[in-house]
């Protein structure tokens, strides 16, 4: 079996090591945040992937404990997936429901990932096996649906605050390459769902300097009718708002789960397809493989494989 390289990304998955909770402590925050890391048993020089977890009606997926199918996948090809629980989880809900910030907590979301970065050294170093083993100029950052929200800042959007009327930027420089799942799209107008009172912040959003390489993935039957009544094209505004270069892969039949991303046989899946999910986590592998790896094959076999033909998964535009 060929170990994971920093130029070849193996055809066959590599077992994996998965170690949690690593806690940090940050001062401040009302609770320690905990990271979960996943990596490859073999390989040196290997990227790293921060995940940024979604809302969801279960109560442990958004968390470390999350996003298995895509965690597992990534590490298994050559990433250090790292997953922290953030202050929305309802795993936390019971300590931190009337903490600053709360219920969004869209500043301290996008903080974690750079205490995360902050402190990668003392991540490594606390999982066995992994020491020396981690390419940190290598950084990309993948966010689900509320963790799309909190990607697209930290890739260089801006943020009008609600509370005060300030545009915020909390672009996070090492991060150099992203992946937005199901991710809000624009405010205005179009924001008139029940929840859109709820959640202004979700509608802040200004996507045009987010400037970062990013795959935007969309379902074609993701209606988030409580957001807004533009349809699905609404998820796929963090590429049509954005400068590029940005790829958009719109996944037919999918929903706002994309076949189940964020848990194996999980209850926010209302459109569950291993076949969907096993795809996705490939095009998006081979998605950053080749951004940190210029003319690498990876993404275009991929395409070539998953989104042409007549059993395609899906489409794909790129500007």
């Amino acid at each position: 079996m060929i170990a994971p390289t920093t130029t070849d990304t193996p055809d066959t998955a590599v077992p994996v090591l998965s170690f949690s909770p690593v806690v940090l402590p940050v001062p401040g925050r009302p609770v320690d945040l905990q990271v979960r890391v996943s990596a490859p048993a073999t390989g040196r020089g290997l990227p790293v992937i921060l995940l940024s977890h979604g809302h969801g009606p279960s109560n442990n997926l958004s968390s470390l404990n999350g996003y298995a199918p895509l965690a597992n996948y990534w590490a298994a090809h050559g990433f250090v997936v790292v997953q922290p629980t953030h202050l929305t989880s309802r795993t936390l809900t019971h300590l931190v429901a009337d903490a600053p910030g709360a219920p969004d907590f869209w500043r301290s979301r996008a903080e974690d990932m750079t205490h995360v970065l902050d402190r990668l050294d003392v991540i490594e170093n606390a999982v066995p096996q992994l020491a020396g083993r981690i390419d940190h100029t290598k950084i990309a950052l993948a966010g689900h649906s509320l963790g799309g929200f909190t990607a697209a800042l930290l890739l260089g959007a801006g943020l009008t605050d609600p509370d005060t009327g300030n545009v915020v930027h909390l672009v996070e420089p090492r991060i150099t390459a992203g992946v937005l799942l199901a991710a809000p799209g624009r405010g205005g107008d179009v924001f008139n769902g029940p929840m859109a009172e709820q959640w202004p912040i979700v509608g802040a959003v200004d996507f045009s300097t987010m400037t970062a390489p990013a795959l935007v993935v969309a379902g074609d039957k993701d209606d988030s009718r409580h957001f807004t009544d533009m349809g699905p094209d609404w998820h796929g505004d963090p590429y049509a708002l954005a400068p590029g270069p940005k790829t958009l892969l719109t996944l037919f039949d999918a929903e706002h789960g994309l076949g189940g991303i964020a848990g194996y046989d999980a209850a926010e899946t209302t459109d569950e397809n291993p076949a969907r999910v096993a795809a996705l986590a490939r095009l998006t592998a081979a998605y950053l493989h080749t951004q940190f790896h210029p003319g690498a094959p990876a993404w275009r076999t991929a395409c070539e494989a998953l989104t042409t033909g007549p059993d395609a998964v899906g489409r794909i535009e790129a500007k």
